[in-house]
């Protein structure tokens, strides 16, 4: 109803004010400008004028359908939108409202309780007796409900007194209870990439809506905003909004009707931001990454760091600057830490589900384990040792006593005869041979003495004089190669 509020806010929804606002000064003029964001003046309007997100909006798909203004048998579904920040949440959310003149209201998680929900729900009855309107509940960051919030909204989803279209940019499987997400679609989103945030600047630029044709942008100034922008439609909009702004305080005066070119020193002057001389695809991305994993393997932490912080503040993609770490930490640390590719296992998996900017935390924490951790590179040059062997077309059968026994006739080949259980050993290993007859002297393991392998060197030696056989091995750095009976 029109006079119905939330929090002090008009459930008509926030943007009917801004639509308002707009239509009555102009989208293009700079009262308008003032009234509402770039970003809001910007936000599309019809399907058409939707950047991206192409899988989530195929044709037939849930999400287009309910834009649409299709219904199915028992109504329209509810829909969960998950997806990073700037990918067009609140946009399709205003679309569906469109669809068929439904009621938008707009409510936030962070401010909005049970107490406004029940609200909503009891507006949206009367709205669907008095006038035959259907409503749309837009939740903004839903998973800050608590479930009891979460509850809430359960009779109005089941029953379809309101549309739900929730908005969050965490897992749902963890954030949302089980109940609401089996009465609802859930759509992801996701990251806008280089190519779709460079069309909604250009459209910013030429769109009555937004700048008019009053500014263009340099090429360099438009890289170090899609880099800036990260896949954000609404930073990137925001953005140029504020280097627009410079750039007309720069203009010369009495030159108001020249088209100005915003370059990318005003860029940069708007948002204090540098612009770092990084390419993602040439020279400059793998310099870097070469330097950080380098800066790693030499335990140098402030210029991993560093490294780390170029490639970020560059835009490239976290999940790559992440799986560089779980490398190093195998190729470079291995034993000398084990605990350090646990560190760099989990931070990739974090990173992949929350993203930039959070992500940056998480990768300087597993960066900073794998730089200081003490290094051995045995693993993994005992891994190529034993491989090198194997192209050379070196190892033989497999001994007779470590064949399958799980098949019929196998124990009139000999399988498995000879073979000694280490369980039944008084010390859990006993002598037998493992390798093939022509590498049964093969050494690919040599453990370092930092860190773990300190402790695994001894052992290790221990361990293949009673399995090979042979005098007793003096642990590495013990000062003599001498054999010890």
């Amino acid at each position: 109803m029109p006079g119905e509020t939330v929090h002090g806010v008009s459930l008509t929804g926030v943007s009917d004010l801004f639509s308002a606002a707009i239509d009555d000064t102009g989208a293009g003029d700079a009262s308008g400008a003032l009234l509402a964001p770039l970003a809001v003046r910007m936000r599309p309007r019809s399907l058409e004028e939707v950047v991206g997100q192409r899988d989530a909006l195929r044709a037939g798909s849930p999400l287009r359908r309910l834009i649409e203004g299709h219904a199915g048998a028992a109504g329209p579904l509810s829909a969960i939108l998950w997806g990073p920040p700037g990918t067009g949440k609140t946009t399709l959310a205003h679309l569906v409202a469109h669809a068929a003149e439904r009621r938008f209201i707009e409510l936030s998680a962070v401010t909005a309780g049970v107490k406004d929900v029940r609200a909503v729900m009891e507006g949206a009855v009367r709205e669907r007796s008095l006038h035959g309107r259907q409503s749309v509940l837009f939740l903004d960051e839903i998973h800050r409900f608590t479930k009891a919030q979460q509850d809430a909204l359960l009779p109005g989803v089941e029953n379809r007194i309101v549309i739900l279209v929730a908005a969050t940019t965490e897992n749902p499987s963890f954030s949302i209870i089980a109940p609401l997400l089996s009465r609802s679609v859930l759509v992801t989103l996701t990251t806008l990439d280089d190519a779709d945030v460079r069309a909604v600047l250009a459209r910013a630029l030429t769109d009555e809506r937004g700048l008019a044709g009053r500014f263009t942008l340099a090429e360099a100034a438009t890289e170090h905003v899609v880099r800036m922008a990260g896949g954000d439609a609404r930073r990137a909009l925001t953005t140029l909004e504020a280097a627009a702004g410079v750039a007309a305080d720069d203009r010369a005066a009495g030159r108001e009707d020249e088209v100005v070119e915003i370059t990318l020193e005003q860029v940069e002057q708007a948002v204090a931001h540098a612009a770092v001389r990084y390419d993602r695809a040439g020279d400059q991305h793998y310099d870097v990454a070469s330097a950080f994993i380098k800066s790693m393997r030499g335990s140098d932490v402030d210029a991993a760091l560093h490294y780390l912080a170029r490639q970020l503040e560059a835009g490239e993609d976290p999940r790559f600057i992440a799986r560089r770490v779980v490398i190093a930490a195998s190729e470079d640390v291995g034993m000398g830490d084990p605990t350090a590719l646990q560190t760099a296992v989990a931070a990739l998996h974090a990173v992949a589900q929350i993203g930039m900017p959070e992500a940056r935390i998480v990768l300087a924490q597993a960066v900073v384990h794998v730089t200081l951790a003490p290094k051995s590179n045995a693993a993994y040059a005992g891994i190529n040792a034993a491989v090198a062997d194997v192209r050379a077309g070196r190892g033989g059968q497999v001994p007779a006593h470590l064949r399958g026994t799980g098949y019929a006739g196998a124990s009139r080949l000999g399988h498995g005869q000879g073979y000694r259980y280490s369980h039944d050993e008084p010390a859990g290993v006993g002598p037998q041979q493992y390798l093939p007859d022509d590498l049964v002297e093969a050494d690919y393991y040599h453990p370092t003495g930092r860190g773990w392998e300190e402790r695994l060197g001894p052992r290790w030696q221990e361990l293949r004089r009673i399995i090979r056989g042979g005098p007793r091995v003096p642990p590495a750095g013990s000062g003599t190669d001498e054999p010890v009976d």
